[in-house]
């Protein structure tokens, strides 16, 4: 699909199943959402942990695993909940540069357009408190610019 598409997004859950393994194999970068609890980032370390050990005999065995770029994306985030605000650190202390400056904020103008089963893209501006949209659509286009921005550089245009 390389001649027709710019880019293919593979949304896999995290499992270690077929679908994963396979998308992380033909992947050329990654982009891993974590809500901003502890049980959460423990459960990511541990699926991390499980996926380097089976990633690593694909890698022996000649896979090719070289990746453009690797980041982890705080999603739901909700800046003035004080445990999530420090989980974010703390993520930003072990992991660095890997954490997009941008997170995904948890807002019910999202939720509420996704029981229309559409984007926030997609739902007018009048069909949903105002204030709430815009808080949405501005960390929507800085989380998906951030992302765009990642893209183009390993396209080699920054």
């Amino acid at each position: 699909v390389q001649d027709r598409y710019d880019v293919v997004v593979l949304d896999c859950p995290p499992q270690l199943g077929y679908l994963t393994l396979t998308a992380l194999s033909s992947a050329t970068a990654v982009l891993i959402t974590v809500h901003p609890q502890m049980l959460d980032v423990m459960s990511m370390c541990q699926f991390l942990l499980m996926l380097g050990e089976i990633l690593n005999p694909i890698k022996r065995g000649g896979g090719n695993m070289n990746l453009d770029w690797f980041r982890y994306l705080v999603t739901r985030f909700e800046p003035g909940d004080g445990p999530q605000a420090q989980m974010v650190d703390f993520m930003r202390v072990i992991f660095g540069g890997f954490v997009l400056k941008n997170e995904m904020l948890k807002s019910t103008a999202i939720s509420d357009a996704g029981i229309t089963k559409q984007t926030l893209y997609e739902v007018e501006r009048s069909q949903l408190t105002r204030s709430t949209y815009d808080r949405a659509m501005e960390s929507l286009h800085n989380v998906n610019g951030e992302i765009t921005s990642l893209v183009h550089q390993a396209w080699g245009r920054t």
